[in-house]
């Protein structure tokens, strides 16, 4: 049972060992704002205070994408305290762009040569 006013989402995705995972994001308040929290195996991640759940559920998603995991998505499953089981839609978040590892070994670099790099200027 989770405390009136308050939002729960379910978060799925892959973790930064590229292990699936499911897990319930709880918003507490803190002060006059709200933080995001997970809990997932040994760690916990919460976010410092934001003006809103929302915010505070976006900002954990970033730091989660900074940490390595991916294809999160997220499903509301308490509004204001009330339970909605899986009425609502995911909500998907875009992977950040990863940067393309540098190509080792005799062929890797013959084929850096050939490779478009873009500049900026």
């Amino acid at each position: 049972m989770t405390q009136g006013g308050f939002d729960k989402h379910q978060l799925a995705g892959l973790d930064n060992r590229e292990r699936g995972f499911s897990r319930p994001v709880e918003c507490e308040q803190a002060g006059e704002g709200y933080r995001a929290v997970l809990r997932y195996e040994t760690i916990r991640v919460a976010t410092d205070v934001h003006p809103s759940q929302d915010d505070a559920l976006t900002v954990l998603i970033q730091t989660l994408h900074a940490q390595g995991y991916r294809q999160l998505k997220t499903q509301r499953s308490f509004r204001n305290g009330v339970y909605l089981g899986s009425q609502e839609l995911w909500v998907e978040y875009p992977d950040p762009p990863q940067a393309e590892p540098e190509r080792s070994g005799f062929f890797g670099k013959i084929k850096n040569w050939f490779t478009p790099r873009s500049t900026n200027g």
